[in-house]
């Protein structure tokens, strides 16, 4: 006897996920407020393919056969490289170098559009996930650096979160270098130890100053007994480099003097000191003083920005997986990165922008209960409760009488009994369903059960007897008083959204 065909396992890969309706009509919200922003702004939207070769992404690596470092890539039938693209900025460049001649400078674009992280996938980390970028290309001038901060605050407020419970953090990386030369890493041949010192002064906020000093010397031991190397600097280094960390205080006009005295004659250093004064002037005449603020521990893009550099964080707290609270943290960052668009052309073309994380976002003003949950109510359910065609044709008169007036409605189409059409308006999130048998049809009325309040009162009845003499939260009503009522009932309740 011939064994049966072993069935398809359904899995999902590792680093993506499927999404509910909840999850996109929430996720929508947010890109249509960012959107909104943007466009006050002045910017335009841009869309570039999902698809770019993989030298101009810039994360080929020609030693090996498969460029597949950080990037999903494959070979084309004319033998060339095709990756899919890691962030929206390499693409925005590309586009910039081969539509240079036509566009306005400065140039104002916005994009929304997901990105792939060829990564090993964990926590919190996705090899798919929406970002929406903007970006001012070929303006030098400090003031788009300090607009795109002040849009990307506007749109943090658009979205519901309070001002004291964010703040845009603003360094500059002419003084991480600066500070970074003055302990004697210039140098292509220390390259490696100044990216370890730039992502240890990243891990302020988590491990504070004392972990930040074991890091920038011989290392750190955790709480669970493992070694982390560290970037061995002396003593004196450690110093200087924590001096810097910390030089921050809560008023920039301090912040930006304890930079001055902490970087000394280092030329670029002051030079991204001047850049951090002037920009935290345009805040302060523009109001947004209370908002964005001086941080010398942002650090972003350690080998990709050149001047000002931003982070978005958010200031509340949250329950981690242990249940313990913790600040959410960043849900974007930027900075000027004048050389990307300049891999593509030979005159320097200076550029600045912003990318917002719309997965991270949604996440956080979900914490924040930011979303109405009468968005993720369904539809009235009209039940079927006689399949002849006369009936048939009163329900699909209802469902078009409700849809005429803007509501959400559908004829149950299954072939089960009422009970599993109930299960099934249940599931579906329906605030309420039409029922009409054949003694209503006669009579020209319906039933109408309102879920939502019928769950509410049968926590507060449990005798069932009692529950079917009241028949709580269902009445009768004139077909012709039908979509009147079902208007009254939407008004007066939202139905909390499903976890």
């Amino acid at each position: 006897m011939a064994s049966k065909m072993e069935k398809t396992k359904a899995r999902l890969p590792r680093g993506f996920f499927d999404k509910t309706a909840s999850d996109l009509r929430a996720e929508e919200k947010v890109v249509t407020a960012i959107r909104e922003v943007y466009e006050l702004y002045g910017f335009e939207p841009v869309e570039t393919p999902l698809i770019e070769y993989t030298d101009a992404l810039g994360k080929f690596l020609p030693d090996q056969e498969r460029p597949n470092a950080g990037v999903f890539s494959f070979q084309d039938d004319d033998e060339q490289w095709l990756s899919l693209r890691y962030d929206l900025t390499a693409p925005f460049a590309r586009y910039i170098a081969e539509h240079f001649e036509q566009l306005p400078k400065p140039c104002r674009s916005y994009r929304a559009g997901w990105v792939f992280r060829n990564e090993k996938p964990g926590l919190g980390r996705f090899r798919q996930f929406l970002q929406f970028d903007a970006d001012t290309v070929g303006a030098e001038n400090i003031t788009a650096d300090a607009e795109i901060c002040m849009m990307v605050a506007d749109t943090l407020e658009r979205l519901g979160i309070k001002r004291g419970d964010y703040t845009i953090r603003v360094n500059n990386r002419k003084v991480l270098d600066g500070i970074l030369e003055m302990i004697g890493l210039e140098g292509e041949k220390k390259q490696r130890k100044r990216l370890s010192v730039l992502r240890t002064i990243d891990k302020l906020d988590k491990f504070g100053p004392e972990g930040v000093a074991l890091l920038l010397g011989k290392g750190r031991l955790d709480e669970s007994g493992d070694f982390t190397k560290g970037a061995d600097l002396d003593a004196a280094a450690v110093k200087r480099v924590l001096d810097f960390v910390t030089s921050e205080v809560g008023n920039d006009s301090q912040t930006i003097e304890n930079l001055r005295k902490v970087m000394g004659n280092s030329a670029k250093g002051l030079e991204g000191i001047t850049e951090l004064e002037e920009i935290q002037a345009l805040f302060s005449i523009a109001g947004y003083e209370d908002r964005v603020r001086i941080d010398p521990s942002v650090v972003r893009g350690l080998e990709y920005y050149t001047g000002s550099v931003f982070e978005a964080k958010l200031l509340f707290d949250v329950a981690n997986e242990g249940g313990q609270k913790v600040v959410f943290g960043s849900v974007g960052g930027g900075g000027r990165y004048d050389g990307l668009v300049s891999r593509f052309r030979p005159e320097p073309i200076p550029a600045t922008g912003f990318s917002i994380g719309v997965s991270r976002l949604v996440i956080a003003l979900k914490n924040l209960e930011k979303f109405d949950p009468k968005t993720n109510e369904g539809p009235v359910v009209i039940l079927m409760m006689d399949r002849e065609p006369k009936a048939l044709a009163g329900y699909q008169r209802m469902a078009a009488d409700l849809r005429n007036e803007g509501i959400r409605a559908e004829l149950y189409v299954g072939d089960s009994g009422m009970k599993a059409q109930m299960k099934y308006a249940d599931r579906r999130g329906a605030p309420c369903v039409v029922i009409q048998g054949s003694v209503e049809r006669e009579a020209g009325t319906v039933e109408i059960k309102n879920l939502v309040e019928g769950a509410r009162l049968s926590q507060k009845i449990a005798d069932n007897k009692t529950w079917r003499k009241q028949s709580p939260a269902q009445i009768t009503v004139s077909q012709n008083q039908m979509v009147q009522e079902i208007k009254r009932i939407l008004a007066n309740h939202v139905r909390k959204p499903r976890r």
